[in-house]
């Protein structure tokens, strides 16, 4: 019986077709690894340097240092798609000791019925209160089915013993129509300890149409006493996901800007809070560098921190596109992503690599060129010359790669970007491009390129920063199936998601002027 069901199984398995643009790793297929043409691949399905649970998606993380157990704890909104509807986002979360390597901790606070307050939950935070021994998750209820006088938002709090079994408080409601907030933005509750030895919570809402983050303290996290508008946001502005703490002598506000024209993660920093709260005072403007505070692209959106006392650590969720499309718009929730955060002398921030993360990959060595433009391409990994419009292809990349190099520029203007999902057949492609704004100033676009390429992708939108000023830039490159990080001179950092970068050929581009590239190194793990 056994040997008729295995005959079967091979017979069956011998009449499938191999897959000829699938590359699902559940998939069987027979391909030549050693060509340069263009292959279409798909993510696998775990997912574990950019983390992704095996069913859904990551939505607004809530990172959070645990003084007991030594760990960091990110608490995050499962987004299933679909979702039932009325009820969604209930509290899952994991625990990391180095932003690298991932533990699911499965769900830790249910979303409510139907008719309940917390029918579905925004973000919140996390804090320990050592004087009652109990963890408090402060987080957004969100009504669905609303009576008379309701309102759509409110600050709700669960707690537990051991960050395992939560309890609901059913008491407490945070509403902000008691306070002369509006009743339907009124959440992402942040709690932190202030230099007064207080408990602070800042809520984002709107106040007479207009956003603000509100302030609450307390000296026990039960009571709380109103304090006022804490900050105002900008214009028309609305700050989600705020996020406050102290590093060295610098306070920060780290927030979400929801309006669509900007769509990122920014800061604001002060010597003192009420230094950080006049940023924005009437319409102020204070902006603490010279790019408005944004610390990465459009491509990682909800950022919040946590540090160890060392370490400070940002996690975001990087965007999946409608229809796995890298022309598409940025939709809501996709992979967990993490950055260190680098302060500089003068308070400013930016991201950087998370050490745990190059650690992974041990195994660097020098790739081939296996095409090139023309003679305007000379050398190897070791150094590489290209001139004006040339590029340098490299092989198939794994569906996890560590990319490092430096590149030198003759000039303070001369252009050159990274290609991905690229193969000597390829119509379209797509690229990092660092252009010259101006003698001193550099901005990265996501492009398509190629013949059958529209050129620059809105949706990636761009980052500004200062051109360094020897004209040596440092690159590292972490991919993950299809997310893309690219940090350059610790002062600049791009998140974006680009389908197909796995098993396909990759570029080093000239677009203008000349460029010297050593030290090529791809790692997987």
């Amino acid at each position: 019986m056994k040997s008729m069901i295995y005959s079967l199984l091979m017979a069956a398995a011998a009449t499938m077709p191999l897959a000829a643009c699938s590359d699902d790793n559940n998939t069987l297929e027979q391909r030549d690894w050693s060509t340069t043409t263009l292959f279409a691949s798909s993510d696998k399905v775990s997912q574990d340097i950019y983390y992704k649970p095996q069913s859904g998606y990551v939505g607004d993380p809530m990172p959070f240092y645990d003084p007991v157990a030594k760990d960091f704890k990110i608490l995050y909104l499962q987004d299933y798609r679909p979702n039932l509807p009325g009820t969604y986002h209930p509290i899952w979360a994991l625990s990391t000791t180095d932003a690298a390597s991932y533990t699911s901790l499965g769900e830790l606070i249910p979303y409510g019925g139907i008719n309940e307050q917390d029918a579905a939950i925004g973000t919140g935070s996390t804090i320990y209160n050592e004087a009652d021994k109990l963890y408090y998750t402060f987080y957004t209820g969100h009504k669905d089915q609303l009576n008379p006088g309701d309102s759509r938002e409110m600050v709700m709090v669960a707690t537990s013993p051991d960050f395992k079994k939560w309890t609901k408080n059913k008491t407490f409601f945070l509403k902000g129509a008691d306070y002369g907030y509006e009743k339907n933005d009124f959440r992402d509750p942040f709690v932190f300890r202030g230099d007064d030895n207080l408990y602070h919570m800042i809520v984002a809402c709107k106040k007479s149409g207009k956003g603000v983050l509100a302030e609450w303290t307390s000296a026990d996290l039960k009571s709380w006493e109103h304090k006022g508008v804490f900050m105002q946001c900008m214009w028309d502005r609305f700050y989600e996901c705020p996020d406050v703490f102290k590093m060295g002598d610098w306070w920060y506000l780290v927030y979400s800007e929801i309006h669509e024209a900007v769509r990122r993660v920014q800061y604001f920093k002060g010597r003192t809070l009420d230094e950080l709260k006049a940023c924005t005072k009437n319409d102020a403007g204070l902006w603490p560098d010279s790019h408005e505070g944004y610390l990465d692209s459009r491509g990682l959106y909800a950022g919040k921190t946590a540090s160890d006392g060392t370490n400070r650590y940002i996690w975001g969720w990087c965007s999946t596109r409608s229809g796995k499309d890298n022309t598409k718009a940025l939709e809501w929730a996709g992979n967990l992503v993490a950055h260190k955060l680098i302060q500089h002398e003068d308070g400013t921030l930016t991201l950087g690599e998370v050490p745990g993360i190059a650690a992974k990959f041990d195994n660097a060595a020098k790739p081939d060129v296996v095409a090139k433009s023309d003679d305007a391409v000379q050398g190897d990994a070791s150094n590489l010359k290209l001139a004006g419009n040339a590029w340098a292809l490299f092989p198939r990349l794994g569906y996890e790669n560590r990319i490092e190099f430096t590149v030198k520029t003759a000039g303070n203007r001369d252009k050159f970007g990274i290609s991905f999902v690229r193969g000597t057949d390829a119509d379209v492609f797509y690229s990092l491009v660092l252009n010259d704004e101006d003698d001193n100033t550099r901005k990265i676009n996501f492009e398509q390129q190629g013949k059958n390429g529209c050129g620059f992708l809105a949706n990636g939108d761009s980052y500004v920063f200062q051109r360094p000023a020897d004209n040596t830039y440092h690159i590292v490159i972490t991919t993950d199936n299809s997310i893309c990080t690219m940090y350059v001179n610790d002062v600049c950092c791009y998140t974006n998601r680009i389908y197909g970068i796995q098993r396909n050929c990759w570029s080093i581009n000239s677009y203008s002027g000349n460029i010297e590239v050593s030290g090529l190194t791809v790692a997987t793990k």
